[in-house]
């Protein structure tokens, strides 16, 4: 997976834990691009307890969607 410079900011000053609704909000309120907005939209509903989990997460929907 090829996220952008500022998703990857963005998660890693992100504090942590967060839900994925927190996550969106933030992404909104920081003025995060559309398309990574949609990405963060692809996460299942839940807690994230670090930046790894994200990612791990954004991945098993890339996998989803690829399949």
């Amino acid at each position: 997976m090829s996220l952008s410079p500022s998703i990857e900011r963005f998660l890693a000053q992100m504090e942590y834990p967060a839900a994925k609704d927190d996550l969106l909000r933030e992404a909104t309120r920081d003025g995060l691009n559309p398309r990574d907005v949609e990405i963060l939209r692809a996460l299942r509903d839940g807690s994230y307890s670090a930046r790894r989990e994200v990612l791990a997460a954004l991945r098993r929907a890339e996998d989803l969607v690829a399949a």
